[in-house]
């Protein structure tokens, strides 16, 4: 699976001088139905192929264009290596393809910018969370959502200890226990180790220290400007260690204890998200009481028209944003002036005003609801606290 991170969303949103295409698609990890992939987004880029020409791109052009998707079709170890969904997105000048645990219905568009409303639930208050396994023999990121999780590629960060950091100590076996435990709450009882056959018990301890640190910061690289909460999966006398190594600002403080060598995906998961589930549930219901107790005081930190929200989202004003999902609101912003022309069907240089909004304010720090119509405060479907 691949990340995709705010500094690629940011990119994905900037206004092309040229057609963007827009492909999503569910796709299957296992089973019969992996073959019938690529035969659905064979149709897809055939759809594409048909717009590009509607628009007047001569035929070179759109093959071109077209091409280095093209060839994904032929890639069986491509499809055997798949998420939930598949978003492509290709222009002349650039292709970005994200395996990610969304399931997205078959889209495809052609505009003068790239459509991300379907990416939304990837950035949202509770969207997602990673899940980090530890073990000396092998580290796993898990990117999860409430329904499903997917592994990520981190290459050489998910190397073994003796992979990371070669020594003849690692011819030893390590016997360690944790003492002071907490019972695999916290994870954050002392290690004592015993070591046979390389180095004394605080060598072993900063060997370890050593290649967790190697870890993490090559986990930065991945996660860099990321808000998203990470829970950590091991044995007890290893995670101390880890959080001492620790960069990732977001990690929580309850660990799923045990071997993860010996425990799928699924259980990672399942285990993860009763760690994380309360988490943003509070948040997300402090959020609404937050807005309400404004709203009633009539605070001007509060705003409930697309008016106030756009222009406030693109200044980076927005603290908190409660936005409806299925709903559109097309239109064009003109962030010189913070005029918003609406318009009652999408027209030639539009945007989903609902979606700029949202990923403006995720971009600038601030958290995003997507939530049911009935349930954005104030009955509109759009909501915001405002910094000031």
């Amino acid at each position: 699976m691949d990340i995709l991170t705010r500094a690629e969303l940011e990119q994905l949103m900037r206004k092309e001088q040229q057609w963007c295409v827009s492909i999503y698609m569910p796709t299957h990890r296992t089973g019969v139905e992996t073959q019938q992939d690529p035969i659905r987004l064979k149709n897809l880029l055939g759809k594409a192929e048909k717009d590009l020409s509607d628009r007047g791109m001569g035929t070179r052009d759109v093959q071109k264009m077209l091409d280095p998707v093209s060839k994904l079709l032929q890639d069986s170890y491509f499809w055997q290596h798949q998420s939930d969904g598949l978003a492509i997105f290709l222009s002349s000048n650039r292709v970005r393809r994200y395996r990610l645990p969304l399931n997205f219905e078959e889209f495809v568009t052609v505009m003068d910018r790239f459509h991300i409303k379907p990416l939304l639930p990837l950035f949202t208050g509770d969207g997602q969370f990673y899940i980090l396994a530890l073990s000396q023999n092998e580290v796993r990121l898990l990117l999860g959502t409430r329904h499903s999780v997917s592994q990520i590629d981190i290459g050489q960060v998910g190397g073994s200890l003796a992979e990371a950091i070669p020594s003849d100590n690692h011819q030893m076996s390590l016997q360690l226990h944790s003492s002071g435990s907490t019972g695999g709450i916290s994870g954050a009882g002392s290690a004592t180790f015993h070591g046979q056959g390389g180095g004394s018990d605080e060598s072993d301890k900063n060997e370890l220290l050593r290649y967790f640190r190697l870890v993490s910061n090559g986990l930065m690289e991945f996660l860099e400007g990321d808000r998203v909460p990470l829970v950590l999966a091991g044995v007890e006398y290893l995670l101390p260690i880890y959080k001492e190594a620790n960069t990732y600002p977001n990690m929580m403080d309850r660990v799923i204890p045990g071997n993860p060598d010996l425990l799928s995906a699924e259980g990672l998961h399942k285990s993860a998200w009763d760690i994380v589930s309360p988490r943003f549930q509070t948040a997300h219901e402090e959020a609404v009481a937050h807005y309400q107790q404004l709203a009633g005081q009539a605070s001007e930190r509060v705003a409930d028209t697309l008016e106030k929200i756009v222009p406030a989202a693109s200044d980076g004003r927005i603290e908190t944003l409660f936005i409806a999902t299925g709903v559109q609101h097309w239109g064009v912003f003109n962030p010189d002036t913070n005029e918003i022309e609406h318009h009652a069907q999408m027209e030639s240089g539009d945007e989903s005003l609902l979606d700029l909004a949202a990923v403006q304010t995720y971009l600038k720090g601030g958290t995003v609801y997507a939530v049911e119509p009935d349930k954005v405060p104030g009955g509109t479907s759009a909501a915001a606290v405002l910094r000031y």
